[in-house]
């Protein structure tokens, strides 16, 4: 943190932390919408990065930076951005077949192979206590998935198994973009590598849109309810980014990001308020130790 940049206090960058987190489960909401609306999924991510990286281009040009990439930073930055529109394209694909809060959950499980990458790539092994933390949002998630009622002989809905196959890709492609990012871009400035990460993720999304590699990737919404949904997922994202990349200087994000873990969990009430989603029992014990071994994962990384 730059030493002329004056943190807030504690508790209000735990407040804005949480704010944000709400913003960034609302645009999730939005999402599921708009796909229930007829709305297609590259679509909407057409919407939202393409809305984020106008956001992010008049803030660099305001600060008057360079679009000049380091050397040798080109193909790390093409990976990057192609990792991250993968993502959004596993995770909305997976907002629109199960749960939303369900989606999250898996979803952030990459912490856990963002530390297993580093150490096949390397890094350090895991410690016991990394491994005890692994283990508990690994017996949570499989409460959380509702494992116990499916190996009883429950029948399995096949759209539920692929969304939440797509959700862990989707975890995959952000833990391997989170480890480029540290360990091959880490000299690039923070402003430049998210603008142009946008970039690439809304000229993948509109070439993937395009060729119609993704059936019905760009269908309309068929009621204006979804026109709505898909504009308010766009300012919701572009809004949350934007407003994390400003303030990022002054949150002390090396003791507070864990506060971003409560996405989840405000998804799970504002799906249960706004699309009548709700999970049993069991999946919110294990839900809730899915999200207490992630915040004690970040508390140790951080």
């Amino acid at each position: 943190m730059s030493p002329t940049v004056r943190p807030f206090s504690r508790p209000l960058a735990v407040l804005i932390l949480a704010c944000l987190a709400c913003i960034f489960a609302s645009n999730h909401i939005a999402a599921r919408l708009a796909f229930d609306s007829g709305a297609g999924v590259m679509l909407a991510i057409l919407f939202r990065s393409g809305l984020t990286f106008l956001v992010l281009a008049t803030l660099l040009l305001v600060q008057r930076q360079s679009w000049r990439l380091p050397a040798g930073s080109g193909r790390w930055q093409l990976l990057l951005g192609l990792l991250i529109a993968v993502q959004s394209l596993c995770l909305y694909s997976a907002v629109a077949r199960i749960p939303v809060a369900l989606a999250l959950l898996v979803a952030n499980v990459f912490p856990i192979l963002l530390a297993l990458l580093t150490w096949l790539l390397g890094g350090p092994a895991p410690t016991r206590r990394t491994l005890g933390l692994m283990g508990l949002i690994l017996f949570g998630l499989v409460l959380a998935l509702n494992i116990p009622v499916l190996l009883s002989g429950a029948p399995i809905d096949h759209e539920w198994l692929l969304g939440v196959i797509l959700a862990f890709c989707g975890a995959c492609a952000f833990a391997s973009g989170l480890w480029v990012t540290e360990h091959k871009l880490d000299a690039m400035s923070g402003p430049l590598r998210s603008g142009m990460t946008m970039l690439i993720v809304f000229s993948a999304s509109a070439l993937v849109g395009v060729a119609d590699w993704v059936p019905d990737g760009l269908a309309l919404p068929v009621q204006p309810s979804g026109w709505l949904a898909l504009f308010a997922l766009a300012v919701l994202y572009g809004t949350g980014f934007s407003l994390l990349f400003v303030l990022f200087p002054r949150l002390d994000m090396a003791h507070n990001t864990p506060v971003l873990n409560i996405e989840p969990v405000a998804s799970l009430l504002l799906g249960w308020l706004i699309l009548d989603q709700m999970l049993a029992g069991i999946q919110l014990l294990g839900g809730a130790l899915v999200l207490a071994g992630i915040i004690l994962l970040s508390l140790r990384r951080a």
